[in-house]
C-alpha cells in the first residue's frame, strides 16, 4: 500500500561541521583546559556571594531580613533571604553570559525584605574592565570583604564578602550557578534546568530455585490439591507450575528469575498457595527473605539450599497477626547471580556488556569523549503566552552513566557546549544522545502531569569511529509521528574515541559479546524479554526519584522501550534488509548463470581455464578464495565511510509508510481504535501472514522431499535413487575425482546449443517426490 500523497523533500542527511573547538583560549594568552577541548568556549561573568556581617537593622523591631540582589543590565538574580539575621551566609554563585552583557558595571545590592517595599541597605559596584580572568585548573578566586556604600557612593555600615571573575563553562561553579539565561524561571523550577550526572542502579539477576515444601496444611476439598508458589519482589510477580506430586509434600524444582537493584530496599516474599476454585487461591503460608542475606555467586557453582519456615498471617480487627501453629516449611535455593549482564537495553545497541559483579570486569580499553555543542532550527514544542517556545536540553547515555545538560530557555538554537567523558570497556557498543523539551520549568506542583516532549535522538556506534579522531557533525533529529517522519531540527556533536591500548582493543573482538554465564547457563528468550522489561522499569523509577529527576518518559525513550512491538513499517524494513544481505549471493548466481549461457564468450572461456586449474590443483582453492576477499577489501577501502552512521529514513521505510500503518504502530496495547479499523488491520495482517505461511510451507515441502529419498514413502522413487547411488559409488570409486569434477563442471558450462529448455532429469525426479502436504487438514 503506497502513501496517497508525496512527502516533502527534507534534508535528512548528516553534515560535517567545523566548530571552533577549545575557542583558542581567553584573551591575554590564557588557554582553555584540555578537559573542554571538544566544545566551543563560552565566557561568563561569575559573582559568588558568600556572606555579610554587621548589617544595620531596618525594621521597627530592630531586626534585619537580608538578601542580596546581583544586577547586570536587564538581568537580575537574588539570593534567598534570612529572617532576623545581621550576619547571614548565602554562598551562592551567579553567572551572566558575556554574549548578552549590555552594561559595563555589575551592581550588588544588599536589601532588607519587607512586606510592602524592600529597604535598601547598601551596595557594591564592579567595573567589568577590572574583573580578573580565571580558567581551571587555576585555583578558585578567593572572596574578599567589601564595605557597603549608599547610592551616592559613601561608605555605610556593613560588609559583604564577594568574589567576581570572568571564566568559562569549564569553571567548577558553572553547574550549580544561577544563570542569567534562566532569569524567568521561578525558584522551585531552577533544579529542573541544571546539568546533572546520573548513575543507573546496580542490577542483579535474582535466581529463586523452588525445590519442595513439607507438611502443608491443605484446604479440605474433593480431588487432588493444586499447589503452587508465588514469588513477589517489588511488584515483580512470578509463579511456579502446579506441583505434580499432588500431596502435602509438593515438589517443584523450578527456577524463577527476577531483577533486584541495589540498595536492596524490597524483600523477597514467597507464598505457597492452593487453587480452591476458578481464579480463587488460598495462601497456605508465607516467607520473607531479605536480599542482604542472599548469597552472591559469580559462576555456575551450586549455592547451598536452605529450609524456611512458613508463616500464616490472618487478619484480626483489620490488623495482620502472625499465626505460628504449624510446622510447614519450604526448601529454597536463592542466589544473586553476578556473572550475568543485566540487559536493560536492546541487544542491538547496548552501551554496556559487563557482568554485574565488579570482580569480573576487564580493564578499560579507552576513553569516550562527547562534546554537546549546539542545536539548530528546533521546532516550537509548546505555546507560552500566546507564542511558540522550546526549552531544550540533552541527555546522553553510555554504560551506567547518564548525563543531562542544562536547559536553555526559550531558544530554537540553544548552545550548551558541555563536555562529558566515559570509560570504554568494549568498542562494539553504542552511545545514545537524546534532545528533549523541558515542560517542568514552573516546578513540580505546577506541571500538572506534563511530560517532557521528545525532539529526537542520535545513536553512535563506537566501533565505527577511528581512534583519536575528532568527529564534528550536525545530526538530524528525526521523530516518527502518525502523520509521517518529521525533522525536528539538528544537533551538533563532537565525538572522540581514544584507545589506551590497541592490542587490548583488538583482543576484545575475540571475546564473547556477553559474559560467559550467558553461554554456560543461558536464559530463555521469554525470560530475557521479561527481565529486560523489569530492568527498564526499575531504572526509570530510580532515575525519576533523583533530584532533579530524569523523568520516566525520557528514560524509556532513551532505552527504546516498546521497540519490539508490532510495526508493519519495521517489518518491511527488516525484509528489505534481508533482501539486501542476500543480494550479493543473488548477483553471484546471476553472474554464474550468464557464464553458463555464454553471454560473454571470453569470460566463459576464462572461467573454464580457472575452473580447470582449481580442479587440477585443489590446494589453490582456499588461498585463492582468501586472496580474492583480501583484494576486495583493499579495493573497497577507497570508499570506506567517512561519517558515523545516523538515522536513515529510507532504510527505516519512514518516508514511504502509509499513515494507517503509522497509526497502527503508535496505537497502544490493547488497542483503542474503533472496531472497523481493527478489523481492517487484522485482515491486512492475515494477508501478510498468509504469504509468510505459504513461503514457510514451500520450504518445508522441499525439506520433506529430501527426507523421502530414503524413507520408502514412494517405493519406486526410493528404489531408483538407491540404484543411482550404487552406480555412482562404483563409478566414483574407479574414476579419479579430478576427472569427475572436470566433466561435471564442463557439463554445467556447456554451450546453449547443447541445452534443452525443459527442466533437467534430476529436477524432474526431485519435484515428483512426495511430501507431507497431502496429510495436512
Amino acid at each position: 500500500m503506497q502513501r496517497p500523497f508525496p512527502l516533502p523533500q527534507e534534508d535528512f542527511s548528516l553534515k560535517e561541521t567545523a566548530p571552533r573547538l577549545g575557542g583558542g583560549g581567553l584573551s591575554g594568552g590564557d588557554k582553555l583546559t584540555n578537559t573542554y577541548d571538544l566544545v566551543e568556549q563560552m565566557q561568563y561573568l561569575y559573582v559568588r556571594v558568600v556572606k555579610a556581617k554587621d548589617l544595620p537593622a531596618k525594621d521597627v523591631t530592630g531586626s534585619c531580613d537580608p538578601y542580596v540582589e546581583v544586577k547586570l543590565g536587564n538581568y537580575k538574580g537574588t539570593t534567598r533571604h534570612f529572617e532576623k539575621k545581621s550576619n547571614p551566609e548565602w554562598n551562592q554563585v551567579f553567572s551572566f553570559s558575556k554574549e548578552r552583557i549590555q552594561a559595563s558595571v555589575v551592581e550588588v545590592f544588599v536589601k532588607d525584605k519587607d512586606l510592602v517595599k524592600d529597604d535598601f541597605i547598601g551596595m557594591v559596584l564592579f567595573d567589568l574592565n577590572d574583573v580578573p580572568k580565571r580558567v581551571p585548573p587555576d585555583s578558585p578566586m578567593a572572596p574578599q570583604w567589601y564595605r557597603l556604600a549608599d547610592r551616592k557612593g559613601e561608605k555605610v555600615k556593613g560588609e559583604l564578602m564577594l568574589a567576581v571573575w570572568m571564566g568559562t563553562q569549564a569553571d567548577e561553579a558553572f553547574p550549580e550557578a544561577w544563570h542569567s539565561d534562566a532569569a524567568t524561571v521561578p525558584g522551585d523550577g531552577l533544579a529542573s534546568i541544571r546539568s546533572k550526572v546520573y548513575l543507573s542502579p546496580k542490577l542483579w539477576y535474582l535466581r529463586v530455585n523452588v525445590i519442595e515444601a513439607q507438611d502443608l496444611l491443605l484446604i479440605p476439598k474433593p480431588g487432588f490439591p493444586d499447589v503452587f508458589v508465588k514469588v513477589n519482589l517489588g511488584g515483580q510477580i512470578l509463579r511456579t507450575r502446579f506441583s505434580s506430586s499432588r500431596s502435602a509434600n509438593p515438589l517443584w524444582n523450578e527456577d524463577l528469575m527476577l531483577v533486584a537493584a541495589e540498595p536492596f530496599e524490597e524483600h523477597l516474599i514467597l507464598s505457597v498457595e492452593e487453587r480452591i476454585g476458578p481464579n480463587k487461591d488460598e495462601v497456605l503460608g508465607k516467607v520473607v527473605v531479605p536480599l542482604q542475606n542472599v548469597e552472591r555467586r559469580l559462576d555456575c557453582r551450586v549455592v547451598s539450599s536452605r529450609w524456611y519456615h512458613l508463616e500464616k498471617h490472618v487478619a484480626v480487627d483489620g490488623e495482620q497477626k502472625k499465626e505460628v501453629k504449624f510446622a510447614s516449611r519450604i526448601h529454597l535455593r536463592v542466589s544473586l547471580d553476578g556473572g550475568y549482564h543485566v540487559l536493560d537495553e536492546s541487544t542491538h545497541y547496548s552501551s554496556d556488556l559487563r557482568p554485574t559483579a565488579k570482580q569480573l570486569w576487564k580493564p578499560s580499553i579507552g576513553i569516550l569523549e562527547l562534546g554537546i555543542l549546539t542545536a539548530q532550527a528546533l521546532l516550537t514544542m509548546k505555546t507560552k503566552d500566546g507564542r511558540g517556545t522550546t526549552d531544550a536540553y540533552c541527555v546522553a547515555k553510555y554504560g551506567h552513566k547518564w548525563v543531562r545538560t542544562r536547559t536553555i530557555i526559550d531558544s530554537s538554537n540553544p548552545k550548551w557546549n558541555e563536555q562529558y567523558t566515559w570509560e570504554v570497556f568494549d568498542p562494539c557498543t553504542v552511545i545514545t544522545i537524546g534532545v528533549f523539551d523541558n515542560c517542568h520549568l514552573q516546578g513540580g506542583e505546577k506541571a500538572n502531569g506534563a511530560t517532557d516532549n521528545r525532539i529526537g535522538k542520535v545513536r553512535i556506534r563506537l566501533s565505527t569511529l577511528e581512534t583519536d579522531k575528532v568527529y564534528t557533525h550536525s545530526y538530524p533529529l528525526l521523530v516518527l509521528h502518525t502523520s509521517g517522519v518529521k525533522k525536528m531540527g539538528e544537533v551538533q556533536l563532537a565525538v572522540r574515541f581514544s584507545s589506551s591500548s590497541l592490542l587490548n582493543m583488538l583482543h576484545t573482538y575475540s571475546r564473547p559479546l556477553l559474559p560467559k554465564m550467558h553461554y554456560l547457563h543461558p536464559l530463555t528468550v521469554s525470560q530475557l524479554d521479561y527481565l529486560r522489561h523489569q530492568s527498564t522499569q526499575i531504572v526509570s523509577m530510580r532515575l525519576s526519584r533523583a533530584e532533579p529527576p530524569l523523568r520516566k518518559e525520557v528514560v524509556e525513550y532513551m532505552l527504546d522501550v516498546g521497540f519490539h512491538m508490532w510495526s508493519m513499517r519495521r517489518s518491511k524494513a527488516n525484509f528489505y534488509r534481508l533482501m539486501c544481505v542476500f543480494s550479493g549471493l543473488i548477483s553471484t548466481g546471476k553472474w554464474l548463470g550468464q557464464i553458463c549461457l555464454w553471454k560473454n564468450p571470453i569470460t566463459t572461456v576464462l572461467f573454464h581455464v580457472l575452473y580447470a586449474i582449481l580442479v587440477l590443483y585443489p590446494e589453490l582453492i582456499l588461498p585463492t578464495m582468501f586472496l580474492y576477499l583480501f583484494l576486495i577489501g583493499v579495493w573497497y577501502y577507497r570508499w570506506r565511510p567517512r561519517k558515523p552512521p545516523h538515522m536513515d529514513t529510507r532504510l527505516s521505510h519512514a518516508d514511504t509508510a502509509h499513515p494507517d500503518e503509522l497509526d497502527e504502530e503508535f496505537d497502544r496495547f490493547p488497542s483503542t481504535r474503533p472496531p472497523d479499523v481493527i478489523r481492517a488491520r487484522y485482515d491486512r495482517l492475515r494477508s501478510v501472514a498468509g504469504r509468510v505461511q505459504t513461503v514457510v510451507g514451500d520450504l518445508a515441502t522441499q525439506g520433506e522431499r529430501f527426507q523421502s529419498l530414503l524413507s520408502w514413502r514412494d517405493p519406486r522413487a526410493t528404489a531408483l535413487f538407491l540404484i543411482f547411488c550404487l552406480a555412482a559409488a562404483i563409478v566414483l570409486y574407479v574414476t579419479p575425482f579430478q576427472v569427475v569434477a572436470l566433466l561435471t563442471g564442463f557439463y554445467m558450462l556447456r554451450h546453449p546449443r547443447f541445452r534443452y529448455k525443459l527442466p533437467s532429469v534430476p529436477l524432474n525426479f526431485f519435484r515428483r517426490l512426495p511430501a507431507r502436504t497431502d496429510s495436512l487438514l
